[in-house]
């Protein structure tokens, strides 16, 4: 069976991006390999062992064209009403909390939040195991 170990972006400005990731999300650098044109930088956390990956093209000097086929990452959090706020707090810039019912039944809470290339990520209240509550 296969394993989802990392997904990739490319990013602008490692520094910049770097600093999000950790803000936002308690990413910090697992490794960072630069090569002749390109550094690929893996940040991780200890909550699982999947890797955001972030490349930086060395003569890149304008944004990437996200186009209209990338949606978003997302991620889960224990009290996302806590995050928001920190969010907040952060100079992040949240967008509201939505939630997603199925009638009467609430089957996701969430916000999105826009890092400095602009890739959405998800953010999810965490609840049973599976996508949503």
């Amino acid at each position: 069976m296969a394993r989802l170990i990392h997904s990739m972006i490319r990013v602008r400005d490692e520094g910049v991006s770097v600093a999000f990731y950790a803000k936002a999300f308690g990413l910090a650098v697992a490794e960072r390999v630069a090569l002749e044109g390109f550094t690929l930088i893996y940040l991780s956390n200890a909550e699982q062992s999947f890797e955001l990956e972030l490349t930086v093209n060395h003569d890149r000097d304008r944004p990437y064209d996200l186009g209209d086929g990338y949606g978003h990452l997302a991620v889960s959090v224990a009290d996302l009403d806590a995050e928001h706020a920190r969010f907040v707090r952060e100079g992040l810039a949240p967008q509201p909390v939505r939630q997603l019912s199925l009638g009467e039944r609430v089957v996701g809470r969430f916000f999105f939040v826009t890092d400095p290339d602009g890739y959405r990520i998800e953010v999810l209240q965490r609840g049973a195991p599976g996508r949503f509550l």
